[in-house]
């Protein structure tokens, strides 16, 4: 036969060679790698599984083939192989499909060496019953034995499993019991503040109707004219006044603050009384709103009786949270006193000393609540005060990015998509009516702006970053820019002056990079690589030193920038990326993103505090600013929202509207785009994407 084929003349059949002779042959041409797999194989089985692996898929073989040169082959893989080449793949010599015959000796070992694996992997279970099914025969006396023997196992097992069951009830159900009376002795220390906290806000109340009473009578006398009666009544008056005081002051319940009489209210949960709850919503419910719009028709401020309905309602509202707000801070005043016990009997005394002879510090929990409570129900809604139109003819595009109060509130500055800072003076646009306001300082810029930021000591200086990833250092006065930085690869986002050093500011941009910079010098001082685009950065108040971080990887990290090689905390906590970043003060700072919450984080503690929900913001930068004790920002929905910081709802929100009738049907596409307090003011100023700016005053 032509080619070199594996039979030789006179002959009688193929030719197989040994091993040997095999690994003697030269290893050569496209199987050489085959091989080397097949060795490595061959030295990871075991030894009575390398006999059955095919040399090509380096498996067992299934439906073995021999070929003429006395190799064998996995069907499928020696087919595979010939359709390509006409080679043995282990020895090279020639060979054609019709050179290739099944080895029926090999498909059997490979089936009983297939049984016998699953027999010694099996578990003995599984050996008997495989032996029983076989049938096997055994005598009845050995049945016995062993029926006898498998009934103790069964037993045994069943008895076992009783126990781990039992074992299993009773650790939860003491861990049941151990929960439930953790929250019978919280419920119940609970019951012990609202009861000391009534028993002290009625005894407020009966001194102010004292006082009030000995006051209005004092008038009434005055207005009366001299009457010899009135020294008398007048002592009278005292007396009885400084016999409430003095009965006060045995009862250890002290404090200057006004009191709440909402208090009674709250402790109606902890009593049970659902149907009282139920009767004091339906008293509080029905006719505000109408009474309280028909008022403001009419240009006349609401009675205190309508106001103070407006409250209650506001209070039936959130009143979930607002219970939680009091117990918070109710607890953490008794776990200080707790620790204090802890400590020598020295001191104990003296803080007993201290606590007696001074009992506001007792009451500092529900001072502290009644400051969220008179905070949270003193405004109910935004009015809009002055409105002015931010576009011009010459832009189609007028998204307002960034909106900003100078370092007095007397100015405040605008930019966007229309390539200008344009700076407004305050008062006049609140007290002129006019359809037009003119800015007194405009400048030009080359690209889109995203972000500025007023120096807070250098009042005629301003910062901008914009499209280009250029941050620029602006001066009012001349209108000119006094520095640029041009150190970024791609649009940035943000940029921050530090409120304790005027020469320092930060800056963030897509190109995942944090950047320091001095406006002493013209290139960054501190590069920080985050390896994720920047979406905002911000100082913290109180120090230069420290720098926090929202970034499109959903956490915000917060960086001490002397040691900027990692971030001091990480807040985790969002589902999307971190779009503001602003700090109500120097440990508490606020966080907006893209899945529609805001957050609150307690840089101090590093965790978090609270979860605001209501508005929606799911694709744009919507705006975010805070002050001490609010928080407002923009939504989807074109509306402003306003949320106190102990609350997760919004206390009060306002809707943009289309001023024209064409633009009516499209107000669902715009959305709040810049949103600004006015610093520790009720007074604020939004922005939207259609240029429209509006000034907001919260009002009762």
């Amino acid at each position: 036969m032509e080619g070199g084929g594996p039979f030789t003349q006179g002959s009688a059949g193929p030719h197989v060679p040994s091993v040997a002779e095999v690994k003697q042959e030269p290893r050569t041409g496209s199987w050489s790698s085959e091989d080397n797999k097949y060795e490595v194989a061959m030295a990871t089985k075991p030894a009575l599984d390398k006999d059955f692996l095919c040399p090509i898929c380096i498996q067992t073989m299934k439906d073995a083939f021999l070929t003429a040169c006395g190799h064998s082959f996995c069907y499928t893989c020696i087919m595979t192989h010939l359709s390509n080449k006409s080679n043995c793949p282990c020895c090279g010599l020639y060979l054609t499909n019709n050179q290739l015959f099944p080895n029926f000796l090999l498909n059997k070992l490979l089936g009983k060496a297939s049984a016998s694996h699953l027999v010694s992997n099996a578990s003995p279970a599984e050996n008997l019953r495989l032996a029983l099914q076989q049938g096997v025969d055994l005598p009845v006396k050995e049945l016995d034995s062993l029926m006898r023997l498998l009934s103790e196992k069964k037993r045994k097992a069943e008895q076992e499993e009783a126990e781990t069951n039992m074992e299993i009830l009773l650790e939860f159900l003491h861990r049941s019991r151990q929960q439930k009376q953790e929250e019978l002795s919280l419920l119940q220390g609970d019951l012990q503040f609202l009861k000391e906290d009534i028993i002290t806000v009625e005894k407020q109340r009966q001194d102010l109707l004292r006082a009030k009473e000995k006051y209005a009578l004092k008038i009434r006398m005055i207005g009366d004219g001299p009457s010899t009666s009135m020294p008398d009544t007048l002592a009278a008056c005292e007396k009885t006044s400084k016999s409430g005081v003095t009965s006060q002051k045995r009862g250890g319940q002290g404090g200057a603050s006004v009191p709440s009489t909402l208090l009674t209210s709250l402790s109606m949960d902890y009593r049970g009384r659902e149907a009282s709850t139920g009767t004091y919503k339906a008293m509080v419910g029905g006719g505000v709103s109408s009474g309280k719009n028909q008022l403001d028709s009419q240009g006349l401020a609401p009675s205190p009786a309508v106001m103070t309905m407006a409250k209650k309602r506001r209070v039936v509202a959130q009143f979930e949270d607002l219970q939680e707000a009091y117990l918070q801070r109710r607890r953490k005043v008794a776990q200080v006193q707790r620790q204090k016990q802890n400590v020598n009997e020295a001191i104990v005394r003296k803080d007993e000393e201290v606590h007696s002879a001074g009992s506001d510090r007792y009451c500092s929990g529900l001072n502290d609540f009644q400051s969220v409570l008179t905070a949270f129900t003193r405004y109910s809604r935004l009015r809009v005060i002055a409105e002015l139109r931010h576009g011009d003819l010459f832009h189609s595009s007028n998204i307002v990015s960034s909106i900003e109060f100078d370092r007095d509130d007397q100015l405040f500055a605008t930019a966007g998509v229309s390539r200008r800072i344009k700076v407004f003076e305050f008062a006049t646009v609140v007290n002129e009516l006019a359809d037009v306001h003119c800015p007194v300082v405009e400048m030009s810029t080359r690209s889109k702006l995203s972000c500025l930021s007023w120096n807070k000591y250098i009042n005629s200086h301003i910062a901008s970053s914009d499209y280009e990833g250029i941050i620029t250092v602006w001066d009012v006065n001349t209108h000119q820019s006094i520095m640029e930085y041009e150190e970024h690869e791609k649009r940035a986002w943000s940029v921050d002056f530090s409120r304790t050093d005027p020469t320092m500011l930060v800056s963030g941009s897509d190109d995942g990079k944090v950047k320091i910079w001095c406006t002493r010098q013209e290139s960054s001082v501190i590069n920080i690589d985050m390896k994720a685009n920047i979406c905002c950065v911000k100082y913290n108040p109180g120090s230069s030193s420290y720098v926090a971080v929202g970034s499109a990887d959903h956490h915000i990290h917060y960086f001490d920038v002397r040691n900027s090689h990692m971030p001091l905390y990480m807040f985790n906590g969002h589902r999307k990326a971190v779009s503001y970043v602003k700090f109500l003060s120097p440990t508490e700072l606020a966080s907006a993103s893209t899945d529609s919450t805001l957050r609150l984080w307690d840089v101090k503690d590093n965790c978090p505090t609270r979860t605001l929900k209501g508005h929606t913001n799911e694709k744009n930068f919507v705006g975010l600013t805070v002050n001490s004790e609010y928080i407002a920002c923009g939504s989807e929905t074109n509306e402003v929202f306003v949320y106190h910081k102990a609350m997760s709802k919004p206390a009060s929100w306002h809707r943009f509207g289309s001023q024209d009738a064409e633009e009516s049907d499209d107000d669902t596409s715009h959305f709040i785009s810049a949103v600004c307090w006015k610093s520790e003011s009720p007074t604020m100023l939004a922005a939207n994407s259609q240029g429209t700016i509006k000034v907001l005053v919260l009002a009762p």
